[in-house]
């Protein structure tokens, strides 16, 4: 009788392998391409990045010193976008319109093949959250005393595209 629920349970196991895989069947890239439905992937950010200090050092030992840039702060909104695109389509996308030339192959040789591409892209936000960096400090050498603050304001990277590939 175990015998027999042993080659039962087996037997069920095996059935329910096999209707699993017999579902997964290969799609050709040229019919995946024909499909609808979402595409890419979007990414959003909100940071609030605090570096303590960045520290610049001149090592000449008679004209050395250093400068302190302390409590640097990056804080905005920030958004990518992520899609697969295929050779052809970066050819026009950033060599065409952008630089004019018909063949990202020609101006990058031995380091484009002419294969998939992902593009990464920084849309135009509405958010009124733009990039901004602040220095809460500046100081020289071992000093304590402060040169003051710098603020760089509403940096815009929308517009912004970057292409990634393998080779």
């Amino acid at each position: 009788m175990k015998l027999l629920k042993k080659l039962a349970l087996a037997a069920a196991v095996a059935s329910i392998a096999a209707s699993a895989h017999a579902g997964l069947t290969p799609i050709a890239d040229a019919d995946l391409s024909k499909v609808s439905g979402q595409d890419g992937v979007s990414i959003a950010a909100d940071l609030h990045i605090n570096i303590g200090e960045f520290k610049y050092t001149n090592t000449d030992s008679t004209t050395g010193g250093s400068v302190s840039f302390k409590n640097i702060g990056i804080n905005g909104v920030i958004a990518a976008t992520l899609d697969v695109i295929n050779g052809a389509t970066f050819a026009q996308d950033a060599y065409g319109a952008v630089l004019g030339l018909t063949s990202p192959q020609t101006a990058l040789a031995g380091f484009y093949d002419g294969g998939d591409v992902v593009k990464i892209a920084i849309p135009n936000l509405t958010s009124s959250k733009n990039v901004n960096m602040t220095v809460g400090g500046i100081s020289m050498g071992g000093s304590t005393k402060s040169f003051g603050a710098m603020a760089m304001n509403d940096i815009k990277l929308q517009g912004t595209t970057v292409y990634i590939w393998a080779h």
